[in-house]
């Protein structure tokens, strides 16, 4: 039964947070969008690193590129490289307090974004650089919140092992 609820609640999931990410916002809070995809995925890839790895990750971006009109495969690269991080590192970041995995998030955000930034500067179309940052520290603030929906979600309907 387990098995079975694994992608009836990641699927459905990765769906709301598509929704919120191209939810429309006022243009002086657009900056601090948080990147609600990515922090999804980086949930149920520490929750489920077995059911959520580097395929899932490959899949979402190849998403988050075609909805957000990118360079296939820009966020993809990204995506791909912090699962992997975490598929790796998972049993030592679920010790950590949900201040330290805010770090964590932090961390592996600003990876992703560097690498974004990196393949958009390499085909000639790099961003301002001002606020470019700041959804990652919105995604860190949130990241305690995020968990905590998630993780009861998951246990709800019991989904892998328990956090």
């Amino acid at each position: 039964m387990r098995s079975q609820n694994c992608f009836r609640i990641v699927v459905p999931t990765l769906i709301v947070a598509l929704m919120l990410h191209m939810w429309p916002l006022p243009d002086w809070l657009e900056y601090a969008r948080p990147e609600w995809m990515v922090l999804v995925l980086m949930y149920w890839a520490l929750a489920m690193p077995e059911q959520v790895g580097v395929t899932v990750a490959f899949i979402v971006g190849l998403l988050l590129d075609v909805t957000q009109g990118a360079i296939l495969g820009q966020h993809a690269v990204g995506l791909v490289i912090i699962t992997f991080i975490i598929n790796t590192q998972y049993q030592r970041i679920r010790v950590f307090s949900l201040a330290q995995q805010a770090l964590v998030v932090l961390f592996l955000l600003l990876i992703k974004q560097v690498l974004v930034l990196w393949v958009s500067g390499m085909v000639g179309q790099a961003p301002g650089i001002g606020l470019y940052f700041l959804p990652s520290l919105t995604g860190a603030i949130i990241w305690p919140w995020l968990f905590i929906v998630l993780r009861d979600l998951r246990r709800r309907f019991t989904v892998s092992r328990s956090f």
